[in-house]
């Protein structure tokens, strides 16, 4: 591959991976369930960091990233579940890492590979913390020293992510 190749398949999978992650952000703001929330506030933290690797290698290739706006998601009822949200995350993440397994295997540079590598094995991480709010656990990333029911986590989370000064 040359590096105008290289620079291109980058290029593609950042979008696709920004594209997932614009889309974690938009799920989030509808998952008002304190555990799941945090899972996915972890995903999009990995996420991010994912999308810097990429685009420092983006920068030494001197190939802008592509953006992607979060995506309009309907409104759902107080009433009406998550759920369906995160399955249809499950199912993208795991499209994302069947579509991209064997472009990444046809990479020449190691060192991009290898990044590429980490990003599709976390992603099916990410797979499978989807697949555990699916079947209702609420230990996705630990469990709590005190127990489950453990007081603090009030009726759920913010409605915004971060909090001004």
């Amino acid at each position: 591959m040359t590096p105008a190749d290289i620079a291109a398949v980058l290029r593609e999978f950042h979008r696709d991976k920004l594209a997932l992650r614009q889309r974690h952000v938009a799920v989030a703001r509808q998952v008002a369930d304190y555990e799941s929330n945090n899972t996915y506030q972890y995903v999009i933290a990995r996420e991010d960091v994912h999308l810097s690797w990429l685009e420092a290698a983006l920068g030494e290739l001197e190939t802008p990233p592509e953006t992607v706006g979060e995506p309009a998601l309907p409104a759902r009822g107080k009433k009406e579940r998550f759920e369906p949200l995160v399955t249809e995350d499950a199912r993208e993440a795991e499209t994302f890492v069947g579509r991209w397994r064997p472009r990444v295997a046809d990479v020449t540079n190691a060192r991009h590979r290898g990044m590429m590598q980490v990003v599709l094995g976390e992603t099916l991480e990410h797979k499978r913390f989807f697949d555990q709010i699916i079947a209702g656990r609420q230990d996705m990333l630990g469990r709590r020293s005190n127990g489950p029911a453990s007081p603090g986590t009030g009726d759920g989370v913010l409605s915004v992510r971060w909090l001004g000064d």
